[in-house]
């Protein structure tokens, strides 16, 4: 009797094992197979686009070993959303500079939902503007600082890995197609130098002009301290357009960051500054004409 009630309890104990088994290669099973599809569509893009279903399912959807960086964005034409079209190709650098880097792995995986295959997304994540970068941890929900401040950084490659890095863990080293128009605009002024040289080869007194190298200086410097030069760096976008109300704005609401518009507008105010300036000037010298003509004129401006 004892010895049928030992064998009962170790084939209890022997099912209840099996059950286990069972219920956690159930349990891995969707995982398996989550981590198998995304690295099947990674290998045919490196942008892996999500609609509202594949983003509930493999994004949100637990459980989740791996992160995921998404760009939500708007890039139909009649959304009209340029800065969509440009942080697009730049997370394109990004997402392929992770596929054929050497460190690629099944741990980070870069996908994109846009506004008219996802908005249900959009509103799940209470947003009502495009572009968006996200991150998605492979554990736990996402906090403030997975989603990215473009309009303080900007949204280049460089500075999208870097933020992916700070996430993640994971370096990302861009590599971004060859550019030749430097090089040709470089090679076309050293051209235009050279034959300027050549012409003037017996007349170069202006190479010991002063005011010459002091202008050139003072330009370089404008040059470097200018908004455009800021552009250049951070990668701002030309204007933000909210793809819900479709409002445009052209001026940053926060004083660490701007627009590429901006900086035209404040040039056009600077131009229209120094047109104003070039008026006063000449209206002064046409008074000074006026008085030594007319002896006695009572006006004058500046100028005696």
């Amino acid at each position: 009797m004892a010895a049928m009630s030992a064998k009962l309890s170790l084939a209890a104990v022997l099912l209840f094992c099996v059950v286990f088994v069972i219920a956690q290669k159930k349990k891995e099973d969707p995982l398996t197979e989550r981590v198998q599809q995304m690295v099947e569509w990674n290998s045919k893009k490196s942008i892996i686009r999500l609609n509202t279903e594949k983003f509930k399912q493999y994004v949100k959807g637990t459980p989740k070993n791996y992160s995921v960086i998404v760009m939500l964005t708007a890039l139909q034409p009649q959304r009209s959303c340029s800065v969509c079209k440009q942080a697009h190709d730049e997370f394109t650098i990004l997402a392929n500079s992770w596929r054929y880097s050497q460190q690629f792995s099944n741990k980070l995986f870069f996908t994109m939902v846009d506004f008219d295959e996802g908005s249900e997304v959009f509103q799940m994540m209470k947003l009502n503007t495009a572009p968006v970068f996200m991150h998605f941890p492979a554990k736990g929900k996402p906090k403030k600082a997975d989603t990215m401040d473009i309009h303080r950084v900007g949204f280049a490659a460089e500075q999208l890995a870097r933020w992916v890095q700070e996430r993640t863990d994971i370096q990302v080293r861009i590599f971004r197609p060859p550019n030749y128009s430097g090089t040709l605009a470089l090679a076309l002024l050293f051209s235009l130098v050279g034959g300027l040289l050549y012409l003037k080869r017996n007349n170069l007194e202006f190479l010991y002009n002063k005011t010459f190298w002091g202008i050139a200086a003072l330009a370089i410097i404008f040059a470097m301290t200018s908004g455009q030069m800021w552009n250049h760096i951070r990668g701002p976008p030309v204007m933000h357009k909210n793809p819900s109300t479709g409002a445009v704005n052209y001026i940053h609401g926060s004083s660490q960051g701007q627009f590429v518009a901006e900086t035209y507008l404040v040039m056009l105010l600077m131009f229209a500054l120094v047109g104003l300036g070039c008026v006063v000037v000449f209206f002064s010298l046409l008074l000074s004409i006026f008085r030594s003509k007319y002896q006695g004129y009572p006006y004058s401006f500046l100028f005696k």
